[in-house]
């Protein structure tokens, strides 16, 4: 059978057969001609067969053009396509191997935890912020902003009525005390707003928020039965 096939198929080539695409983005097509080019020994005609290729690679992506310096991004490719080694003279320094191996920095993980999970985390980072500004005068007025995103914040997740005072209470609590709020102190009346924009969304975006809110109070539930067993 397999004879039968070659008979009849004789230029049937399987991909297990195949060099592995590099960069699966340009094809094959693109690959074959970057290894051709690559063995061209007129370094005149292979540096113009590279330009012309290069062309071709930025058409097939076009969406390389809202990167910053995507021409440079395309002789890249070409270097790392060509298993870096191809003779061309690149408008650009040509990159190692060793350049595309590196690791990226580690990103630090945040392990402190969220003192009150319906406000989130940049929240207490916003708190903190606010008490790193010199600015008395203008501290006052980044807390009266921070209490209306806090009582929106507030509305949306339990949906029921909230005071100044718990917002207020709340920004004392987050910043240990190092904010102070004054008499004169007023955060907008946005109960109604909010009620309504949660009424006018769609019903498949309310289900999702009603289950994420569901899952969170099973995880603080969950949190404060392990305090009660470990004390």
């Amino acid at each position: 059978m397999e004879n039968s096939r070659d008979a009849l198929y004789p230029f049937t080539e399987y991909n297990t057969q195949r060099k592995k695409l590099v960069l699966p983005e340009y094809g094959r097509h693109i690959q074959k001609m970057i290894q051709y080019v690559a063995n061209i020994k007129d370094r005149t005609k292979r540096n113009e067969q590279i330009m012309a290729l290069v062309s071709i690679m930025g058409d097939l992506n076009p969406h390389l053009r809202d990167v910053n310096d995507f021409k440079h991004k395309l002789w890249d490719h070409v270097q790392i396509i060509a298993d870096f080694n191809i003779d061309i003279d690149s408008p650009y320094p040509i990159p190692s191997r060793e350049s595309f191996q590196e690791k990226p920095a580690i990103i630090p993980h945040v392990t402190t935890p969220v003192r009150i999970m319906h406000y989130g985390r940049n929240v207490q980072g916003m708190i903190d912020a606010i008490v790193a500004c010199p600015d008395a005068e203008n501290n006052e007025a980044l807390v009266v902003t921070l209490g209306n995103f806090m009582k929106r914040e507030y509305l949306t997740w339990n949906k029921d009525s909230v005071t100044d005072e718990i917002i207020f209470r709340d920004i004392v609590a987050l910043s240990k005390g190092r904010i102070r709020i004054t008499p004169e102190m007023r955060l907008a009346d946005i109960q109604q707003e909010v009620l309504q924009d949660l009424n006018n969304r769609s019903p498949k975006a309310v289900s999702a928020l009603k289950k994420k809110k569901k899952k969170k109070k099973k995880k603080k539930s969950g949190s404060s039965e392990n305090h009660g067993l470990a004390r």
